[in-house]
């Protein structure tokens, strides 16, 4: 864990959006129906509303605290809630402070804006609780454990986003797959998601992909899934690791798009009985230092086949030709 210099609010902190408002030309405004708000996903998507000429989106928000953040024997004073919406594809950062719904409460209450042409693909929303301790104004004493995400391309509220896969000839595809001709897919990680190009040059690995076929063509099938997965979750991994913001101090930061949300998925397995910040540091010293990289990489293998489930597939494959050879010899 992270220390601080200072005391902190112990317990969660939470953030929700309790409406949204869509405003466009005119100032016409529709509000964001329910299904556009998914609490548990934490997700906003004005896409669900079908306008196409909104200018800017009003949420109005609300954050809880611990009761101890407003205790008149707590070791700080005058605490503030600031709720923060950034997007690392657009560098752009707002926030709003907001206002305590009833004296001795502990919900906090206000609303931020989203203007649409500021923003490009997912903004993140976090709560940030501050206030003066031993005398130093504007200390951090809590934030949330989860940022909540706007997402201005997704027609539906879903934290996790499908990847985009593209079937391709790579012999006479684009320029950059040609090199590539005689393997079966590439993964490309410079776009705003993720891409696996699928070579239909390959003999049989479309059909196979997309097919329905045989019990044992299934089972390859699964595999092959298994295996491209694999290769997706390690190259997102090191495009994530590679491209980290960092701050004066040199503390490297988890970036706001899907990029962060691959490295605190990974992380855990990577740099186990750690905080995701502390293995985030860890794992870029090793990255950027003399020595230590190398001997990551088997827990970076081992962080990508799982969450592939390699193992599984490998073992549904095992059993289910053990029991056709069991059949065949009966």
């Amino acid at each position: 864990m992270r220390a601080y210099p200072y005391p902190r609010l112990p317990g969660v902190v939470s953030l929700r959006v309790t409406a949204a408002e869509l405003r466009g030309p005119g100032d016409v405004r529709d509000p964001l129906e329910t299904t556009g708000i998914s609490p548990v996903e934490q997700v906003v998507a004005p896409g669900t509303s079908g306008r196409h000429d909104w200018e800017w989106l009003r949420m109005k928000v609300t954050a809880t605290l611990p009761g101890r953040a407003t205790a008149p024997d707590s070791p700080w004073t005058h605490p503030a809630v600031v709720v923060v919406l950034s997007e690392g594809a657009t560098n752009t950062r707002i926030s709003t402070t907001l206002t305590l719904a009833e004296e001795g409460g502990r919900q906090w209450e206000g609303q931020i804006d989203l203007w649409r042409d500021d923003h490009l693909d997912r903004a993140s929303l976090s709560v940030h609780v501050v206030a003066t301790v031993d005398g130093v104004a504007g200390r951090e004493i809590a934030s949330s454990t989860k940022d909540w995400i706007v997402d201005l391309k997704s027609s539906a509220p879903f934290r996790e986003r499908e990847l985009d896969v593209v079937e391709v000839g790579f012999s006479e595809g684009p320029q950059w797959l040609r090199p590539f001709h005689e393997v079966p897919w590439a993964v490309d990680t410079s776009g705003d998601l993720p891409v696996v190009h699928i070579n239909t040059d390959f003999e049989g690995v479309a059909d196979l992909v997309n097919g329905n076929g045989t019990a044992v063509d299934n089972m390859m099938r699964d595999l092959l899934l298994a295996q491209m997965c694999t290769d997706v979750w390690t190259a997102v991994f090191h495009t994530a690791i590679g491209d980290l913001e960092i701050e004066d101090d040199g503390t490297p930061l988890f970036p706001r798009d899907w990029r962060g949300e691959v490295l605190r998925e990974m992380l855990p397995d990577i740099v186990p009985d750690r905080s995701v910040e502390d293995a985030l540091a860890e794992v870029h010293r090793r990255r950027t230092g003399t020595s230590g990289w190398t001997d990551l990489q088997p827990r970076i293998h081992f962080a990508a086949t799982r969450r592939a489930e390699v193992p599984k597939a490998l073992s549904t494959t095992i059993r289910g030709l053990d029991g056709l050879h069991r059949e065949t010899e009966a």
